[in-house]
């Protein structure tokens, strides 16, 4: 009965994930909400790693989704016309850019990274987070603007470089990695389903390599996974797998009738609600809300 409690919580978290991942809404304000009612009975090491490699559930969805895009080779013909005639050099280009828009976040993220967890993963800070950016994703769709890239080959390596330092602001908690990169994007011209594509192809470097990262710490302070917790963790990233899917199908159609308003006026409401949580467990004697042990936001 207890294990089958695990398996319902790590469902529970692979659809918030599934969902939160993609949609600029901020994870980790959600992961606050969800810690106040899903607590696992499992070890600490293994509940910190588990948050972290999920992800790898999201990212996926997004390579099968995008297969076609991704993908930079081509099929082989049958003739020996060099390596360099089987590479789809459109797609090879894109890769360039999407390495060049992790750059900021790869530097400042590791050189930041203890600081942060030590002073800005608290209720307050996600809270505002979530209202700062909701008002701006509003203040921004109500700016007219006419966007100069609604092609993902139109890139530019400078509009690259430029939202992968928008995504170093991610690294805030309760900012949204996919809601700043998604805000910078447009900021720098990009159409709203052009920044939202680029954003989903950003996320598979970054969170791979994020899940991997967590994974080597986490075997080599000597833990290990019981088979109890391999089924937990495979349960959530297939969950998180299956509704990523359905989440980045929407996000894709919804942009192309619709602004991110709706969001905005979410992630405002979602921020009063942590703020509000914070509040209460502070009046009760509780301190400051616990957050859960930190991703890269998104």
């Amino acid at each position: 009965m207890e294990f089958l409690l695990e398996v319902l919580k790590a469902v529970a978290y692979g659809v918030i994930e599934g969902i939160t991942e993609w949609l600029p809404i901020s994870s980790t304000g959600h992961m606050i909400l969800a810690e106040q009612v899903l607590q696992f009975t499992l070890s600490d090491a293994f509940i910190e790693m588990f948050r972290v490699v999920i992800q790898l559930g999201a990212i996926l969805a997004v390579v099968v989704l995008y297969w076609k895009k991704l993908w930079p080779f081509c099929a082989d013909n049958g003739r020996d016309s060099g390596f360099a005639r089987h590479l789809r050099w459109p797609v090879l280009w894109l890769w360039f850019r999407i390495i060049a828009a992790c750059l900021p976040a790869a530097v400042l993220g590791i050189l930041l990274d203890d600081w942060m967890d030590e002073h800005l993963y608290n209720s307050v800070v996600v809270a505002l987070m979530l209202i700062l950016y909701g008002v701006a994703f509003i203040l921004l769709e109500r700016r007219p603007r006419a966007p100069t890239t609604v092609r993902l080959g139109r890139i530019t390596y400078k509009q690259a470089f430029l939202i992968g330092a928008w995504q170093v602001l991610a690294l805030v908690p309760g900012t949204s990695r996919s809601g700043a990169t998604i805000l910078g994007g447009m900021l720098c011209g990009l159409s709203r389903p052009v920044a939202s594509q680029f954003t989903f192809f950003l996320a598979i470097p970054v969170m791979a390599g994020a899940s991997l990262l967590k994974l080597v710490k986490f075997f080599a302070a000597g833990n290990t996974l019981l088979a109890g917790e391999v089924a937990v963790l495979l349960i959530g990233c297939a969950v998180a797998f299956a509704v990523s899917l359905l989440a980045i199908r929407f996000l894709m159609d919804y942009v192309k009738r619709h602004t991110f308003t709706a969001f905005g006026w979410y992630r405002i409401a979602l921020g009063v609600v942590v703020l509000a949580i914070w509040l209460v467990q502070t009046v009760r004697g509780g301190g400051t809300a616990p957050v859960p042990t930190p991703t890269p936001p998104a």
